[in-house]
């Protein structure tokens, strides 16, 4: 008894002592525990986003993802599935989980080290935002005295908000908002229990468990907290059994995947934004409302890579992209495939596959996610040449080949990425608006904004600008010019002898300018610009916002020898649709704080409301009426398939193919394409504006211009109706009616300058001259927002 007494009075003063010690260090502690004001007043860092005009997000800017919601905003399944996998007594202990702290405390103890812990929802908070994440016993102690104190000072939905929006879950995302965008490209709403499940599973090891790299592992943790909701009676056996049974389907791409391709819009507001917020713009939650709208920005990304995918097919099939080691694969399914594509991503449309067999007669492909499939017959037609046994080793198909597929009208086919480039814009001429912008085929690929960035010869697509000027000296559609050949010695040029040739290599005589502009000839526009004088056209052309030093006063400039990119065009042919307005293109309309209060809009004029006239309403009637002439009876009549008598535009082709344009317009939506290689060299015999531009304009107003009604410019005053020649309607300026046009001919040998090359490009500026959005005045708003 004695023996047992002195036992019992050591454990009894043992424990004292302990109590004694822990008393100690929480009174040394608790006063040099941080406050609680990075909770109370929680400000999260939340990227700059850009939306279109119609709110669909198109990119983030920021080193964290990061979504913030409100606690009741989250459905109730989705804060089961976390309290499931983490912590599901939360709502009942006081910020420490006694139990599971001791049963920690046992295993750590028995084992020797300190490898388990018993974290609480409060107490990955309190790490969360005031600690590190060392395992150490005095790091645990200020982690539960902090939880204690979060707890005496939060409700628990508080601490569950700050849980839910803090939280690292892989993919640089940060809260479940985010992450549910980012691996799932859908809002919290739109969730249901497996995908929740699979997100609950996450804060345990973000990189364990990503379901884009580790799909295994994340589906076995996935498992294990739906186990845990059934467990728990969150979900009912039912649910149970379907979420089980619910595919595992995560946006690849992750991060970077959004349901608009605004990628090279998104760029543009990002650097506008940083100009003017420096680098608060990537952590103070600055939404950029561009002009662009969804449906006509992805009409414009898919009519440009469709249009470029044809190019590529009109050409030679390059061969294999790459070859994987096929060693240690054992089967036509082997997972072991899935491992060799990773390093392989999806572009877009076109996905990775690698070849398990190839010969003259049969394709056989593995594509990710377990699918093989077979080309036979027509499907080889493109890719024959690279089956060849005299095919180039380092390109021929054979087992092991990567290559790309991509699914077309007749299934699935072989394709390659496109070494071509191209550019599309859409602006609203009465406004200056852009509504759809695709800088080049794929902007991971090539960030290069050919829109606002490609310094390109225009070629017949800047005729309009010579016609138009023309008018101004005399002319009227009607006015007779021949095209015949034309020839300068060296004596006229100045330098070497140059002999232009129409693109047929035909001459049809004396005509209206009218038809030449149809037809394109070249002979016609250079005898109208010798005419009215270079120098007069160089200065007319500066008013629809063209550089005057990017095109020499010489004739080449009537075939369009100088530089232009597709942003400028976009707003020299807006002149002509919107009755001789010259208004500046923008992309950003305003830009916000976190809380959609405006801190900067776009100030600008339109058509008729401030924006300068910068040719008579006339002019730009007639050069209107011209150029539907293209569309209907000249280079650009499969524009007819839109079955509309309101498109008006112009081809442009220069020389050897090396650029292809087609600048075109309905009177509410001018749309420019451009086609050729970032190093400018030959698109092939044939590949004129016509053949391989004008097919992407056409997708892209097919969609865009669905349900609008035609509409037509109303004649303006001073105009006169004649009866031509040969029996036609036309029409000349009041004042002239009678007044012969001036000559055409050309000068004798000596007198007139001519150059045949064109200007070198010149660098253009990231973000092209636009209005700036201008800071809006207001008193002072609370301190956590970014101000202009």
């Amino acid at each position: 008894m004695r023996i047992a007494t002195y036992i019992f009075a050591i454990f009894v003063g043992l424990l004292l002592l302990a109590a004694a010690t822990v008393g100690l260090a929480v009174a040394f502690a608790w006063p040099k525990l941080p406050t609680l004001e990075a909770l109370t007043d929680y400000r999260p860092r939340i990227p700059l986003r850009v939306f279109t005009a119609d709110g669909q997000l198109i990119g983030e800017f920021g080193e964290e993802r990061r979504t913030f919601a409100k606690i009741q905003e989250v459905p109730a399944y989705m804060k089961n599935a976390i309290l499931a996998a983490e912590d599901d007594r939360f709502y009942e202990h006081g910020g420490i989980d006694v139990a599971g702290f001791a049963r920690a405390a046992v295993a750590n103890l028995t084992s020797g080290g300190k490898r388990q812990g018993a974290s609480t929802i409060t107490m990955q908070v309190a790490r969360n935002f005031f600690l590190t994440r060392e395992k150490s016993y005095s790091r645990k102690l200020y982690e539960i005295l902090l939880s204690i104190k979060i707890e005496k000072n939060l409700s628990k939905d508080q601490i569950l908000e700050l849980y839910f929006n803090q939280i690292y879950l892989g993919q640089r995302a940060y809260g479940f908002a985010a992450a549910a965008q980012i691996y799932y490209g859908k809002s919290l709403a739109q969730l249901n229990v497996a995908e929740a499940a699979m997100l609950a599973g996450l804060p345990k090891a973000p990189s364990a468990y990503n379901p884009i790299s580790n799909p295994t592992r994340a589906t076995q943790r996935q498992h294990y907290v739906l186990r845990r909701m059934r467990e728990l009676n969150y979900i009912d056996a039912a649910q149970y059994e379907q979420a089980l049974k619910a595919p595992l389907k995560v946006v690849r791409g992750g991060a970077e995947s959004y349901p608009v391709h605004g990628e090279y819009v998104a760029e543009m507001a990002r650097q506008m934004a940083v100009e003017q917020f420096k680098d608060a713009a990537y952590t103070a939650g600055i939404r950029v409302i561009t002009t662009i709208k969804a449906s006509d920005q992805e009409a414009a990304y898919n009519s440009l890579r469709r249009g470029l995918l044809d190019y590529e097919r009109r050409h030679a099939y390059r061969g294999a992209e790459a070859y994987v080691d096929m060693s240690a694969v054992r089967s036509d399914t082997d997972e072991q495939l899935d491992v060799l594509l990773e390093d392989f991503p999806d572009n877009g449309e076109m996905v990775p596959a690698i070849l398990l067999e190839a010969n003259t007669k049969r394709i056989r492909a593995y594509r990710r996610g377990g699918e093989v499939m077979e080309f036979t017959g027509p499907a080889l037609k493109f890719v024959s040449p690279m089956l060849a046994d005299n095919a180039a080793p380092a390109k021929r198909l054979r087992r092991g080949a990567v290559v790309r597929v991509a699914e077309g009208t007749k299934g699935w086919e072989i394709v390659q990425v496109p070494e071509v480039e191209g550019a599309f814009v859409a602006v609203e001429p009465a406004t200056g608006a852009v509504r759809a912008l695709a800088g080049g085929f794929d902007f991971n690929r090539n960030k290069f904004n050919h829109v606002t960035q490609a310094w390109r010869q225009p070629g017949s697509s800047f005729k309009p600008f010579i016609y138009s000027a023309a008018l101004e000296k005399g002319y009227s559609p009607s006015s007779i010019v021949d095209d015949a050949p034309l020839s300068f010695s060296s004596g006229q040029t100045g330098s070497q002898a140059w002999e232009p040739k129409n693109y047929d290599g035909k001459y049809d005589g004396p005509m209206s300018i009218r038809t030449a502009l149809a037809k394109s000839k070249n002979m016609v526009s250079i005898r109208l610009l010798n005419s009215i004088g270079p120098q007069y056209a160089q200065d007319y052309a500066a008013r629809f916002g063209f550089d005057p030093e990017k095109h020499p006063a010489y004739l080449t400039m009537a075939l369009g020898a100088g530089s232009v990119t597709p942003w400028q065009m976009a707003q020299a042919y807006s002149v002509f649709a919107n009755g001789g307005y010259r208004v500046q293109p923008f992309i950003v309309k305003e830009m916000q704080d976190s809380q959609g209060r405006v801190l900067a809009r776009t100030q600008t004029t339109s058509a008729g409301d401030g924006a300068p006239r910068v040719i008579d309403p006339r002019n730009a009637w007639m050069m209107d009426s011209m150029m539907k002439d293209v569309v209907r009876r000249g280079t650009a009549t499969k524009a007819l398939a839109l079955k509309r008598g309101d498109l008006a535009g112009k081809t442009g082709t220069t020389n050897e193919y090396v650029d292809a344009w087609f600048c075109g317009y309905q009177p509410t939506l001018v749309g420019i394409t451009w086609i050729g290689y970032d190093t400018p060299r030959k698109l092939g015999s044939g590949e004129t504006g016509g053949a391989a531009a004008l097919p992407v304009w056409i997708n892209f107003m097919a969609k865009a211009l669905q349900g609008v009604p035609e509409k037509f410019q109303e004649m303006p005053q001073g105009l006169l109706t004649i009866t031509t020649a040969d029996g036609k309607e036309d029409f000349v300026y009041e004042e002239r009616l009678g007044t012969p046009p001036p000559e055409t001919e050309m000068p004798a040998d000596g007198e007139a300058p001519a150059q045949q090359s064109a200007p070198a490009p010149a660098p253009a500026p990231v973000v092209p001259a636009q209005p700036t959005p201008t800071p809006v005045v207001r008193p002072p708003q609370p301190h956590n927002e970014v101000t202009g």
